[in-house]
C-alpha cells in the first residue's frame, strides 16, 4: 500500500493509522483505532523536532527551544500538514463522524498525522521517519504556519512569564468531557500554584492554547 513516496511493508499499519475510533463500531478499517499509533507518533515527532531545533539553533536557550517546538507541533500546524497529505480524504471513520465533518476536523487531522508517523516509524524505522517529517513538515513549515493561521498563545505566554517571573507555565488536565471518540479537554494553566487561566478544546494542545489565551488577557 502506498502513501505518496512511501510503500508500507506492512499495509495493516497504514490502515490502522487511518482508522478513527468511530469506525470500529461499523467494523471498518483496522480492528484497532489509530490511538496507540498516535501515542507513539507524538513521542517520535517530539524527538525529531527537538533534534532539528537543537542542531539548527545552537545559540537558543532551553526555554526558547521549547517555545519553537510548541509552535511546530501544535494542532493547527500538524493539521495543515495532514491536509497536504490528503489524510482527511483517506481517514476511515463512521458515517456519523464523516457527516459531522470529521474529514476536516483539525484535531482529528493532527492526531492522524501523528498516528501516521507512528506507523512509519514501526514499518520503516527512525531514518525514514525523520526523512518523512522533514519532507512533509519541517521543510514546509513557513507555508504550513501561514496556512494554519497560527497564533501561538502558549509560546507568547511562556516568553512573557519567563521574562517577568523566570518561570514557565505549567498546564494541568482538569477533566475530559464526552465519549471516547469525541472528547473535550479542560486544561488549566498555573503560575506559582495559582490558576491563571482555563481553556477547553477538542485536543489537549487546543485546550492549552485556550488556557494560555485567557492567561494572557489577564494582568499577570
Amino acid at each position: 500500500m502506498k502513501l505518496l513516496s512511501l510503500t508500507f511493508k506492512n499495509p495493516d499499519l497504514l490502515t490502522m493509522a487511518l482508522t478513527h475510533r468511530s469506525a470500529l463500531n461499523e467494523k471498518k478499517g483496522s480492528h484497532q483505532s489509530n490511538e496507540r499509533l498516535e501515542f507513539l507518533g507524538d513521542a517520535v515527532l517530539e524527538l525529531i523536532v527537538s533534534h532539528y531545533l537543537f542542531q539548527h539553533f545552537p545559540k537558543l536557550a532551553e526555554g526558547h527551544l521549547t517555545q519553537k517546538r510548541s509552535e511546530i507541533v501544535q494542532t493547527k500546524t500538524l493539521a495543515a500538514a495532514a491536509k497536504h497529505l490528503k489524510l482527511g480524504e483517506n481517514l476511515i471513520m463512521s458515517k456519523g463522524e464523516k457527516k459531522a465533518g470529521g474529514a476536516g476536523n483539525i484535531s482529528l487531522l493532527a492526531n492522524t498525522f501523528e498516528a501516521l508517523l507512528g506507523a512509519v516509524y514501526l514499518d520503516q524505522g527512525l531514518k525514514k521517519t525523520i526523512d518523512f517529517v522533514y519532507k512533509h513538515l519541517l521543510n514546509k513549515l513557513d507555508d504550513l504556519v501561514l496556512q494554519a493561521g497560527v497564533h501561538d498563545f502558549k509560546s507568547e505566554l511562556q516568553e512573557k512569564w519567563q521574562k517577568k517571573y523566570k518561570l514557565a507555565p505549567k498546564y494541568k488536565l482538569v477533566k475530559t468531557i464526552g465519549p471516547e471518540h469525541a472528547k473535550t479537554f479542560l486544561v488549566k494553566v498555573v503560575l506559582k500554584n495559582q490558576v491563571k487561566g482555563e481553556g477547553k478544546g477538542l485536543s489537549k494542545q487546543a485546550a492549552q492554547q485556550a488556557a494560555a489565551k485567557i492567561a494572557l488577557e489577564k494582568k499577570n
